[in-house]
């Protein structure tokens, strides 16, 4: 039995990480960005990138992120499940991951340069 490889592809959004000492694809695909709307009642993409863009992000808005994330590359976690996750570097890991991804997705050197 051969192992598939998992890669990220970056030109979709991807990016890959190790949570609980296996390597992941996460993204935020349209419908992972519509999770993430209504979880942080944004009305509309703009108003979720603003969210992101001033930083301060809580660890509840991280594990929401990085679920959706995960569920955007079709993983099959509930938010609960990642709570329990684990990631090199604690939670300042997760806070690079949740970082990665938000460049992934818009790109400009941040969220706050993103123009949806």
């Amino acid at each position: 039995m051969t192992l598939r490889k998992i890669t990220a592809n970056p030109r979709r959004g991807e990016i890959a990480a190790s949570i609980d000492g296996e390597r992941r694809v996460l993204c935020l695909t349209l419908g992972a960005l519509a999770e993430l709307e209504a979880a942080f009642g944004a009305d509309d993409l703009s108003k979720l990138v603003d969210r992101f863009a001033t930083g301060g992000l809580s660890a509840r808005d991280i594990m929401r992120v990085v679920g959706a994330g995960l569920r955007g590359a079709g993983n099959l976690f509930t938010d609960d499940e990642v709570a329990q996750m684990t990631i090199d570097g604690g939670a300042r890991g997760f806070a690079e991951l949740v970082a990665q991804l938000l460049e992934a997705t818009f790109g400009g050197g941040s969220a706050a340069t993103a123009n949806p």
